[in-house]
């Protein structure tokens, strides 16, 4: 490989010898017409995209002609993925990894939930592995190179979810000391201030390479829920105005982690990584509820004083082979645990027609969720266009969590045991799963790509919720894949995509212990939750920049939400349910383009929803369609620094059971590097109208339901990052086992 090197070499400056040229002082160049694709799609691992081009005077003195790029956003493929390139962009100024993933196109983040537009809700993978929510919100955004936004996963990613983000960390680590230092300050009038430090550090030498982080977030948080509830029914007749206030308090948002490598060759390693997060939260959540019905009126004021505390952790050690030839062997082994300790005191004080009432209660709750996962991947690389991969997963979790909810009418009194709000849960788990998928050439211009996924499923349930309950089943499921690209030619590709995909319901949500909002409103997990199966059909075509794609997903028994009547007449129970069908068109426009000072991504989609279900009393109404406009862009000002101006817009979306109304948000910001690019500040003000709010109306059960919550969305941000270290380049790889059911454990 040196020889090799030498050669290369050699040969480059063969040619630039030969032409003739005059010395010439150092310059820039902004002109992309001296790079390639890879340069200018963001490929290169420098912030800057830097090219130094080594030209010769007579009598062989060197001059250096320093060219830079401002690296692309985003990259299309032809088989309807996407690559964002976050290192060196305006993403990488994100304070999280979801604040990034909100700012990517057609990914949309709502209540936790992480979706692509058209498809629904995605899964999330770490350098082609899954990964969980908690371990993916501990992933420091320094250290992440881009996101791929897979839009039609193969039989080689899981089945759970319905489009897969895969992040993609920097692989090029330098060898000796490296690291960087970030401190973000954000400030908010409606969710008040909160501080983010961040700090990762890597070393390397010889064939050893270690690598660690530590992130600590302090402050406060809000978020604000107003609810509707309305019955018309004379006879039944209800009006409820329910407000939610969470006052969230960070007592200790922490995420940490290390990992060690070992190198045999340059072709096997084998590596070892921990990581987890602590998440103390406190703070207060504040509910108003104004209930009129033929009874008359009554009103309850209830304070919840949080104590919330979980502790994830995850260990998982893999051995990677890769062969002269290009196929890989990988084999990994992952336990992960979650530890959560609620200790809420609530405190109600209510008024019916007039007569007061307090009483006092507490909400315990202890759950811990293990889950331990072993797995293996085979690559085979036949030829240059055939490929063979093939692998196995086994994977067992078992939750268990006890719930007491104690009563009293007196602060300090005697505090009773409510049986109907107290209850034990216990779940076990266990997921069989194997794949193969093969891909050749039918000629110069079509490839193929086929494969299938089968999965056996066994679990028990059991819980004494309401009533005992056991649950003993098991159930197998195939998922076969098909994807066709088509080179019409240099500027025209184009392809069509089968997938079937399955969605497990979370663990929390089966476990149907009771958050309590006030005495007629819970929110309560549902044992009887069946996974939703969906097959997805697209078709697309890329033209010179353009891309654009057309699509269609079937759903069954897709999982959804809705506020049920209780066992009372002024009770309601939030809780998941599944629907009967859905169906899901959609249709997306992008482009983007790069010149000397401006960077812009742009992408207009459209998506038409129906959902069916007859088992709720659900409403039916009219189907109407969902538009959808991105625009990213950043200005490069005479090199001084750079400013971004980031806007997207998801307009109103009725889909037969009922309506969501538009969100949209505006960020600015302003960009300036220092001390050789060793120091960067960034300042922005993020949704700066706010309108990033999620609401909307739907009927079921004979009551009309209307939501609206505002998040802290709108803030002023200062980061600060250093970089500091003296190294050379080598090579940290980190893998983790895949697991679905990781992503669950929420």
């Amino acid at each position: 490989m040196r020889f090799l090197r030498l050669v290369i070499l050699y040969v480059f400056f063969l040619i630039f010898s030969s032409i003739e040229t005059k010395a010439q002082p150092i310059k820039k160049v902004t002109d992309k017409s001296f790079y390639s694709d890879d340069v200018l799609f963001g490929k290169l691992s420098k912030p800057a995209q830097d090219t130094i081009i080594t030209k010769a005077k007579e009598g062989n003195e060197l001059n250096e002609v320093v060219v830079k790029s401002q690296a692309s956003l985003i990259k299309y493929g032809p088989n309807g993925n996407s690559i964002v390139n976050v290192s060196g962009t305006v993403l990488a100024s994100s304070s999280s990894v979801s604040e990034l993933l909100g700012r990517v196109p057609n990914v949309a983040i709502t209540e936790g939930e992480i979706s692509v537009l058209g498809k629904g809700e995605a899964i999330i993978y770490l350098n082609g592995v899954l990964i969980n929510y908690e371990r993916f919100a501990a992933i420091p955004v320094s250290q992440i190179e881009k996101i791929e936004v897979i839009a039609n996963p193969s039989s080689r990613y899981d089945a759970e979810g319905k489009a897969v983000i895969n992040i993609v960390t920097k692989q090029n680590i330098e060898s000796g000391i490296m690291g960087t230092a970030h401190q973000h300050i954000t400030v908010s009038n409606f969710g008040g201030t909160s501080y983010n430090s961040l700090l990762d550090f890597s070393y390397s030498k010889g064939k050893f390479s270690f690598i660690t982080n530590y992130g600590l977030q302090l402050g406060s948080n809000r978020e604000l829920l107003y609810t509707t509830r309305t019955r018309p029914d004379p006879y039944e007749y209800l009006k409820s105005e329910l407000t939610t206030d969470w006052k969230r308090r960070f007592n200790n948002y922490s995420n940490f982690g290390f990992g060690l490598q070992y190198n045999f060759s340059s072709k096997d390693y084998i590596s070892l990584a921990y990581s987890g997060n602590v998440n103390d939260l406190g703070g207060i959540t504040e509910s108003r509820n104004a209930i009129a019905n033929n009874s008359g009126n009554s009103f309850y004021a209830t304070d919840v004083d949080r104590s919330d505390v979980l502790l994830n952790q995850f260990i998982n050690l893999n051995y990677n082979w890769t062969t002269v030839k290009g196929s890989t062997l990988f084999i990994g082994a992952q336990f992960s645990n979650y530890n959560q300790q609620i200790g809420d005191f609530i405190e109600e004080k209510g008024e019916v027609n007039e007569t007061p009432s307090e009483r006092y209660l507490k909400n315990d709750l202890g759950s811990r969720i293990n889950i331990m996962t072993l797995q293996t991947d085979y690559s085979n690389k036949i030829s240059e266009k055939t490929k063979l991969e093939i692998g196995a997963k086994y994977s067992f979790a078992t939750i268990k969590s006890g719930t007491d909810f104690l009563i009293s009418n007196e602060e300090n009194g005697n505090y009773d045991l409510n049986e109907d709000l107290s209850s034990d849960f216990e779940y076990n788990e266990r997921i069989i799963a194997a794949y193969f998928n093969y891909g050749n050439s039918l000629s110069e211009k079509v490839n193929f790509s086929i494969g299938a996924r089968a999965e056996k499923t066994k679990y028990n349930l059991y819980t004494n919720a309401n009533e005992i309950q056991k649950f003993d089943k098991s159930y197998s499921n195939f998922f076969p894949n098909l994807l066709l690209n088509f080179n019409f030619s240099e500027n025209w590709k184009g392809h069509f995509s089968y997938v079937s995909r399955i969605t497990r319901p979370r663990y929390q949500a089966l476990n149907p212990y009771v958050i309590y909002q006030d005495p007629f409103t819970t929110i309560e997990g549902n044992p009887n939750l069946v996974p939703e199966k969906a097959h997805a059909f697209e078709i697309g075509t890329m033209y010179k920049k353009f891309d654009f794609k057309i699509g269609y997903t079937y759903r069954i028994n897709p999982i959804s939400g809705a506020a049920l009547r209780g066992d009372t007449p002024n009770s309601y129970v939030l809780k998941a349910i599944n629907l009967e069908s859905g169906h899901v068109f959609f249709s997306s426009l992008s482009r983007s383009f790069n010149i000397k000072w401006w960077n812009s991504t742009n992408t207009i989609s459209m998506n038409i929803t129906k959902q069916v279900d007859n088992n709720y009393s659900y409403v039916f109404s009219p189907v109407k369609p969902q538009f959808y406009f991105y625009s990213n862009n950043t200005f490069t000002v005479q090199e001084l620094f750079k400013l971004q101006l980031l806007a997207w817009y998801l307009g109103d979306r009725s889909y037969g059971l009922g309506t969501d109304n538009s969100r949209s948000t505006v960020t600015v910001g302003i960009e300036k590097s220092f001390l050789k690019e060793a120091l960067k500040i960034n300042f922005s003000a993020n949704d700066i109208f706010h309108k990033f709010m999620v609401s909307g109306d739907y009927n079921v059960g004979q009551t009309q339901i209307y939501y609206h919550r505002t998040y802290t969305s709108n803030y002023f941000k200062l980061i600060a990052t250093y970089n500091f270290g003296n190294s050379k380049k080598t090579t940290y790889k980190k893998s983790e086992v895949e697991q679905s059911e990781n992503s669950r454990a929420r």
